[in-house]
Parts: C-alpha cells; sequence; structure tokens
C-alpha cells in the first residue's frame, strides 16, 4: 500500500473536483481577494478603473477593492455592499479583490483607512464607501448624458445599466468615458430609507473559499527558494538572551543558520523586537526541532520574581487608596461612607491571551530593490511601515500581499506582534525568503495579553431599594504603565455606566507590569463590564428589586436602553423562580457605540458542574446593514467571552506564562456551547454603532448572575471553573 498524507483542506479540493463537492444553496459574487501570489499587484482585474475603489470591465463585471482585512467578520461583504448599494448594480455582478497597501501609502493614504478594528468598518468608514459607489455611478450617468444629449438628472441607473426614454445602455459601456469625468461635487449617499441591498441578510463572499478549502491564509505562503524559522524569545517578556550554542546543533538535518534578534533600547511597543534567537532551516519542522535542542540561557532579571499571585497582592492593596479621578466626587465618597445600608464587592480578571486559530506568522523577501510581505495583520498598511522601518528603506519598494487572517480579535491590530519585523530582519540576514512561524507556546507566551484588572465597586441605598450613591474604584497592570486609559486598558463602563445615580465618583490605579498588553475584543468593556453588571445584579438584590426591572427603572431617561432592555424582557422571558440549581441573569452593556443585553439561561448540577444552556442577545446599532453578517458576529462574540471568562485565564509564574497551548489554555468546546438567539432592537437616526464585539461583554456578567440564582454562590472572578460551585 501506499501511504498518503493528504490534508483536510487537499481531501475537500480532490474531492470537489471529482464531482464529490458540496452544493451550495446560494449564489455568492466571485472573489478572488484570497489568492496567494509570489508577486504584488501591480495590475488589477481587467476593466475600467472608475475611481481607486472599484473597476467595470466590458461585460459590466464590477471589481471592488476591498481595503480591509477579512477575518471572519464579514469585512469583504459588508465593503461590496455599501458600495453596491450606491452604485446601483447586481450583486451578481461583482467580484473583489483586496486593495493595495503599497498604493495607499504611495499616494498619501488613497484609500483613507486600511486598517480595520474596534468594529468600526461600517460604523465609521460608511460614508466614503458608499461616496465611492454614489461618485462611480454619477460620472456614469454623466458619461451616458453627454453622449445622449440630456441632463444627467434625465438619467437613471438601475442596476448597471442606464436608461433615459427610449435610450439604454450597460455601465460596462460607458465606464471609459466615464473614469475621464469629475464631478463639479460628490452627491449625497443614500438614507436607509432609500436602501435597496443594505439590510438584507446577504451570505459572506468568503464563504465558499474556506469552504472548499481554496482559501489562502498567510500561513499558506509558498514561495520559490523558501526557508523556514522557529523563533523563541525570552519567556520572560523583555529577557536578554544570555548565551546559545549552535554548534550542538549546526550539523542537524536541514538546517540552515542562527540568527539573534535584538530589542532597540527604549522600543518597546507592540510590534517591536523583543531579545529573540531564530533557527532557520529548510522546513519549519526541522528548524522548531532543532531550535528545541539547541542549548540557550536566559536572563528574566527582576520581572522573573512576578505572579498573578504577586499582582494580585499588589493590586488588591490599591484598592484602598485613592486613584486618579474620572469623576471626582467627594459628596458621593461621603455618602458612601456614611449610608445606612451599603453594598460593596470587590472584582478581578487575570491576564488573557488572544488564542487566534492561525499562529502568528509572517513570510518575507528581501531583495536588491523591492521587499515582498506576507502577514497576517489587521492593517496592511501597517505591514508595509514595520518592514520598511526595520530595513531602513523606502516604503515605495515594500509590497503586502493581503490573505485572509485565521482570526484577530485586536491581536493583529497595527502589527500586533514582532513577528513581521522578525521576518524581515532574517530573511535580510540569510539573503533568501524567509517565513517565521511561532509555535502555539510562542504565540500564547509572547502574545500582547489583555491586561490583568481588578475593580471595588460601593453603593448606598435608599428607603426605596435603589442606589444614592456609587463609588467605584479600578486598577489596571499595563506595560510601562503606557496607556492610563488607553484601549487596552480603558474603564469606561464603570464611569459611563448608564444608570441614573444621584452621586458619583470613580478613579482608577494604573500599575506597572513587563508583561505587553494590547486590545482583546470588545477592549475595557470586557472586563470591567464583567465587574459592573456582576454588581449591579447585587445591588438590585440587596435593594429587594429583580435585576432586569432595576436596570429598566434606572435607565427611564434614555430611550435606547429602554428599547433594548424592554426587548429582552419580552424575547427572554427572565424569571428569578426556576428550581434549584437552574438560574437565569442578565446583564447589559454600552461599546463601539452599541447597547447589548444579555439573558444567560444556565445549570449547575450538586458536583459543581455548570451548564450554560442559553444566551439571548440584543443589539441596538442604530442601524444593520447584514443581519446574517451580524447574527454571526453576535454569535461569535459570545462564545469568545465565554471561553476566557468560563475556562481561560493565564497563569503567571516566575515572569513566564505557564499555560502556553490548549491543554492548559482551555478554550469552549463545541459540546459546551450554549444555543443563542440573536435580535436587533435598532433605533436608526444618527446612531452607527459596531457589531463585531459588543455581543461578548454582557454575557460574562449575565452567566455569574444567573449561577447565584441557581447554587447561591457569587462568582466575582475569572475563570468561572476554577470556583466550587458544589451545592446541596
Amino acid at each position: 500500500m501506499t501511504t498518503m498524507n493528504l490534508s483536510r483542506r487537499r481531501f475537500i479540493q480532490n474531492a470537489a473536483a471529482a464531482g464529490g463537492g458540496l452544493m451550495l444553496g446560494f449564489h455568492v459574487p466571485v472573489s478572488r481577494a484570497a489568492n496567494s501570489l509570489a508577486r504584488p499587484i501591480t495590475a488589477m482585474p481587467e476593466g475600467v478603473e472608475i475611481n481607486a475603489w472599484l473597476s467595470i470591465d466590458p461585460s459590466g463585471l464590477v471589481t471592488i477593492r476591498v481595503p480591509h482585512t477579512e477575518m471572519g467578520q464579514g469585512g469583504i461583504t459588508s465593503v461590496a455592499m455599501l458600495i453596491a448599494e450606491e452604485l446601483d448594480v447586481e450583486w451578481s455582478k461583482i467580484q473583489c479583490v483586496f486593495a493595495d497597501a503599497n498604493r495607499h501609502i504611495r499616494n498619501n493614504r488613497e484609500y483613507k483607512v486600511m486598517s480595520t478594528h474596534g468594529s468600526q468598518l461600517v460604523r465609521l468608514q460608511h460614508p466614503h464607501l458608499m461616496q465611492a459607489g454614489a461618485s462611480a455611478r454619477e460620472r456614469l450617468k454623466e458619461a451616458a448624458a453627454r453622449q445622449w444629449g440630456v441632463e444627467r438628472s434625465a438619467v437613471e441607473a438601475r442596476l448597471g445599466e442606464l436608461i433615459s426614454g427610449n435610450r439604454k445602455g450597460t455601465y460596462g459601456e460607458f465606464a471609459s468615458a466615464a473614469a475621464q469625468i469629475k464631478l463639479d461635487k460628490e452627491p449625497a449617499i443614500k438614507t436607509p430609507g432609500q436602501w435597496r441591498l443594505l439590510g438584507k441578510p446577504m451570505q459572506r463572499i468568503d464563504i465558499p473559499h474556506k469552504v472548499d478549502g481554496s482559501a489562502h491564509y498567510a500561513i499558506d505562503t509558498r514561495i520559490p527558494g523558501m526557508v523556514y524559522a522557529a523563533v523563541k524569545a525570552s519567556p520572560v517578556p523583555w529577557g536578554t538572551l544570555k548565551s546559545y550554542n549552535f554548534d550542538a546543533i549546526r550539523n542537524r538535518p536541514g538546517v540552515i543558520a542562527a540568527v539573534e534578534l535584538k530589542a532597540v533600547p527604549g522600543k518597546r511597543g507592540q510590534p517591536d523586537l523583543q531579545n529573540a534567537i531564530a533557527v532557520v532551516a529548510d522546513s519549519w519542522w526541522r528548524a522548531k526541532t532543532a531550535l528545541d535542542l539547541m542549548p540557550v540561557e536566559w536572563d528574566g532579571g527582576e520581572s522573573a520574581k512576578a505572579s498573578n499571585a504577586s499582582y494580585y497582592r499588589e493590586g488588591r492593596a490599591a484598592l484602598n487608596v485613592k486613584g486618579t479621578p474620572t469623576k471626582d466626587d467627594l459628596k458621593a465618597i461621603e455618602a458612601v461612607q456614611t449610608g445606612k445600608k451599603v453594598v460593596t464587592a470587590d472584582y478581578e480578571r487575570p491576564f488573557e491571551t488572544h488564542a487566534r486559530m492561525e499562529p502568528i506568522n509572517a513570510t518575507v523577501h528581501v531583495q536588491k530593490d523591492r521587499v515582498d510581505v506576507w502577514s497576517p495583520t489587521q492593517d496592511q498598511s501597517a505591514a508595509v511601515l514595520l518592514v520598511a522601518d526595520q530595513l531602513k528603506v523606502d516604503p515605495k519598494i515594500v509590497f503586502a500581499h493581503t490573505m485572509y487572517l485565521g482570526g484577530g480579535f485586536g491581536g493583529n491590530g497595527g502589527g500586533g506582534t514582532g513577528v513581521t519585523r522578525q521576518a524581515a530582519e532574517i530573511s535580510k540576514q540569510v539573503g533568501r525568503p524567509v517565513k517565521v512561524l511561532w509555535s502555539r507556546e510562542e504565540d500564547i507566551a509572547q502574545d500582547k495579553q489583555r491586561p490583568m484588572g481588578l475593580a471595588r465597586l460601593s453603593a448606598s441605598l435608599g428607603d426605596n431599594g435603589l442606589p444614592t450613591a456609587v463609588v467605584t474604584r479600578g486598577v489596571w497592570f499595563s506595560q510601562d504603565r503606557i496607556n492610563q486609559v488607553g484601549p487596552a486598558t480603558a474603564d469606561y463602563p464603570l464611569f459611563e455606566m448608564p444608570y441614573s445615580f444621584p452621586l458619583r465618583h470613580h478613579d482608577r490605579h494604573n500599575l506597572n507590569t513587563h508583561i505587553p498588553s494590547s486590545t482583546h475584543r470588545a477592549p475595557g468593556a470586557n472586563q470591567m463590564g464583567f465587574m459592573q453588571e456582576s454588581f449591579i445584579d447585587e445591588l438590585a438584590i440587596a435593594g429587594g428589586w429583580n435585576p432586569l426591572d432595576w436596570r429598566i427603572e434606572m435607565t427611564k431617561d434614555k430611550p435606547d436602553w429602554q428599547l433594548v432592555l424592554k426587548t429582552l424582557k419580552e424575547k427572554a422571558n427572565f424569571r428569578t423562580d426556576l428550581p434549584r440549581g437552574q438560574g437565569m441573569g442578565v446583564a447589559a452593556v454600552e461599546c463601539h457605540g452599541t447597547i447589548a443585553a444579555a439573558c444567560a439561561t444556565v445549570g449547575v448540577s450538586r458536583r459543581g458542574e455548570l451548564s450554560i444552556e442559553k444566551i439571548v442577545i440584543v443589539l441596538d446599532a442604530g442601524h444593520v446593514i447584514n443581519p446574517h453578517a451580524a447574527t454571526e458576529q453576535a454569535e461569535g462574540s459570545v462564545i469568545w467571552e465565554l471561553s476566557h471568562a468560563w475556562l481561560g485565564g493565564l497563569e503567571l509564574e516566575n515572569g513566564a506564562f505557564a499555560n502556553t497551548n490548549f491543554d492548559t489554555y482551555n478554550l469552549m468546546r463545541i459540546n459546551q456551547a450554549p444555543v443563542v438567539e440573536t435580535y436587533f432592537a435598532s433605533s436608526g437616526g444618527k446612531k452607527w454603532g459596531g457589531l463585531g464585539e459588543p455581543a461578548g461583554p454582557p454575557v460574562p456578567p449575565a452567566v455569574a448572575n444567573a449561577i447565584w440564582y441557581a447554587t447561591g454562590k457569587r462568582v466575582r472572578s475569572t475563570p468561572f471553573v476554577s470556583h466550587d460551585l458544589r451545592w446541596t
């Protein structure tokens, strides 16, 4: 018999070619966006460029250039829908390619924004994306009007055709003329009431490629002459490399070189180099095996003394000391100190990692007069600039090849890690194209983590059971005390709670750690939302209120919050009288311009085994352009937050993380996933919120609140799995 090594992807491709493929019950535009080429984008598909965003070929096929990354959030589809809505073209006549990051930089940020983060693609970029489609439409109409001798207002653009009286022509016929036209002023974009395409559920463009195995990720990059590098940085972040013995592995099969990577003094940002050693070989496995066998000594310095326990001690001590005020109200402090009935609770969450499915990787080919880059960053223009800076070359000769991302969650924003610089430096030193791939252990150990956070919340209650004053204090740990109130350490859920408190005080401490931190999905809201909404339940119960009715009562002056909370009450059928061992909990958090409320239904066995049965989510983002993708994102956000809050959490020992693979840093398995129901309670108007992140933050507190009703035990820290939930 012949033994064949057949990957899942290759099996799917071969099965489809043999006639055994999947029959997809929907039609989507063709997407060429995932093609992995060993050359830069120097020419777009055949057609006439109307503007930087789109071209049209003689048949009327529209090629849309997508400047944003696709990491499973439906970014390609959203951009295509926004432009197609204004262009007024049949969906079947759309295809997509990724925009050229080099062109973006070379032409003074031609695509406005290439970064994809913060649930802002639709929220903030929809005006100029729709404007690009509207501008192209009006230029096509003007071209037809000039040829037909009529006013532009007499020409209608409809589904790829231009019509005036008995005259008719296709976009393809007038594309060349339209490309030469400059409008006196740009047209206004449509209002939601005028939408034809937006607001309808659309299947994502990228899905067929991911189903049939043709989707290419950065990790799939293969180019002639490429070699591989495995890398280890100091297990204690920012530690130094004392020594390594390359001679011990020099003669192992396939080994080519060892390359030392050095941190630049004073450079400790997200994508900056740490001290590390790389082994280069003709295959990644050979490189990694040799690296693991090579004697290496590190010096972690003073940071090697740090642990979760030491940081928690420091953080708990800080909770006893007034910090930097955000809302400074001495009357609130006095009211809580002298109140007849006071509720106080402390909450904690540890460092947490991104754990993307695609391990960190990058491929760079340094040549004499050009550099090619394949890097899964959430901003391809950042990859160009990082490589140019590392090599000290002009960005105009650096070309980034955009690929699908196997997850992001904030971890690939702005370059995210030092892997792109590593690949550039190693390629420069060995004189060959190099793919750097981090092992899963390296990935988790060197990730830019969600920072550790603590909070103390206190409130005095009046005779009606409602708070008369609330005092809160947040504690964050961040590298070099950076980002005092930055996106990674944002405690706005605490100081911007929507509830109508008569008196309010909030302050914070930002404590130093050697652990690099970065944004994680729904930064700030993810951790402090858990603390805020767990405490709100404690307040409501202490005052004799139903927790959902309490939230409705305390937001009476906010119509959008009323809409969301009352919709949750209608859809979730929240109850507080379930039998012992069963419970329902609610929570509501606002982030990225969107209000999200959750109701969790859980079961807890007498042995303390937690099962999360159902999560109901209600969202108000103002507008939803693709309910199908928005629902997927809500479901993904729920699973993301539950994974970390229920099962995750990094264990810091001797300055380094001890649980660096999926056998010890647990994520949810499919059999643990709850049923998720998503509802949109859209307030409309000028409100445009994001939908990639907001569904996550209210879920952990909703689960914690449900656990209380099921067991009588209050969970004030994560992961939930670390708590004894047994009951009698």
